[in-house]
């Protein structure tokens, strides 16, 4: 006896319908289509995640280093003074501070040539 599993494929047929509603044509229609749609769309959100994080950061250095360099440092002896100054800023935080709070970004640039 053959075991039949009609339920089984329409609910999985239509979870996948439906995590590509709005797609255009039969991308949002029919199932082959829907399914290629939806792992090609799952395999680019998996990738840009990881890219979103890399364009962040190159951001967030180019930020910190115009910043930088309006107080006449650049970025690498701005980093290096950090470092030796033993002050524990991410690149994301410094860049934030760049751009709101240009005052306080300048006291942690002065830190950074005191200890380099």
């Amino acid at each position: 006896m053959r075991v039949r599993t009609g339920t089984v494929t329409r609910r999985r047929h239509r979870k996948i319908i439906k995590a590509v509603k709005g797609q255009y044509g039969s991308r949002g229609r029919l199932f082959r289509r829907s399914n290629e749609a939806w792992l090609k769309s799952s395999w680019y959100a998996y990738r840009d995640r990881r890219s979103r994080r890399r364009d962040m950061r190159r951001l967030w250095i180019t930020r910190i280093n115009a910043a930088a360099r309006l107080n006449d440092l650049s970025y690498s002896r701005f980093i290096y003074g950090l470092k030796q100054a033993n002050i524990a800023l991410d690149r994301k935080v410094l860049a934030d501070m760049a751009v709101r709070d240009p005052g306080a970004f300048a006291q942690v640039v002065e830190a950074a040539k005191a200890a380099s």
